[in-house]
């Protein structure tokens, strides 16, 4: 059975600026920002939503299904997707669009200014769950406004349970609307940011929101994460990395570990714990789609930090 992830294909044009923004934004000139970073490093990177947490899903050996739209700048991207084994079936082109692109600029404290093009993305809803099959579970994840409604509909009507993932697209909606995802949704995963913002376009705290899925997942970066469900509170603690490089696609790798728990039945705690894992092996790469560990690797970075073993399919 496949994981539908429905979300946004992107290049990500990663620049670092060795600095920190809050040495050169002067706060008391907010109203009248004129800013230039020079950045020495860049790099074009392969990114989305979608692309991350199927690239992270495919190494743990789950079975993702992209849906997607994407431009006439696709090319080298296609190949990429065909290197690393990942189906293409419900990527749509659309003409006379450039594929989505994000412009990245992280600072030496990893803040983030970014610009983001959504280009294809905004026909997304030319895309339907519809035309899936041999589907076990989806992710609503950032993609087109109009999509997003649409995927969702459509996986709640077929009974595909769903993970709504609202991420940097949470502004477009209000709170009447993010109540629409979260009535029909199995599952909510924000990370401590957008858990505070779409508690004051709701209205309702995040226990309130939890009480309406199966599962609410919060992450909180070094802080680790917390997964409310059943009127409780599971702490999973972050895990060390390697090293600290980038945190582009950091929580589209969470992503990865808790639907590879989902689809194998797993408690939350293992797949919150796995899911930490990858954020964990993600961040010490740079780039959303760079890190390759082996299942094996996986699963001994998993008993190194939890000591407990995971078997990956």
């Amino acid at each position: 059975m496949h994981t539908l992830i429905s979300g946004s294909l992107a290049y990500d044009t990663i620049m670092v600026f060795p600095d920190h923004f809050k040495n050169h934004i002067l706060p008391d000139k907010i109203h009248m920002l004129n800013v230039a970073f020079l950045v020495p490093e860049m790099r074009r990177e392969f990114g989305g939503t979608a692309g991350n947490i199927a690239y992270n899903l495919q190494l743990l050996g789950g079975n993702p299904l992209i849906m997607a739209t994407v431009g006439v700048d696709f090319a080298s991207y296609r190949t990429w997707l065909d290197s690393n084994e990942i189906k293409q079936t419900h990527i749509k082109p659309i003409s006379n669009s450039f594929t989505a692109q994000a412009f990245i600029t992280t600072d030496m404290s990893d803040n983030q200014i970014t610009a983001f093009h959504p280009g294809a993305m905004n026909h997304s809803h030319e895309n339907s769950v519809n035309h899936t099959k041999d589907v076990s579970v989806a992710i609503i994840a950032p993609d087109g406004r109009d999509g997003m409604f649409q995927h969702a509909r459509e996986c709640h009507e077929a009974g595909i349970p769903y993970l709504f993932d609202p991420g940097q697209g949470l502004p477009m909606f209000n709170g009447e609307e993010l109540l629409y995802f979260i009535e029909m949704a199995d599952y909510v995963a924000v990370n401590d940011y957008e858990g505070q913002l779409l508690q004051e376009k709701t209205g309702l705290s995040l226990e309130d929101i939890a009480l309406k899925v199966k599962a609410l997942i919060v992450t909180k970066g070094a802080d680790g994460s917390v997964i409310m469900v059943d009127g409780q509170r599971i702490e999973i603690p972050c895990v060390k990395a390697t090293e600290i490089l980038d945190p582009t696609g950091c929580g589209d790798a969470y992503r990865a570990g808790l639907l590879y728990g989902i689809n194998q039945g797993w408690g939350w705690k293992e797949s919150g714990q796995l899911a930490a894992v990858m954020g964990a092996i993600k961040i010490a790469s740079r780039g959303g789609q760079n890190h390759k560990p082996s299942k094996s690797a996986i699963a001994d970075l998993y008993q190194d930090a939890f000591g407990s073993s995971i078997q990956l399919n």
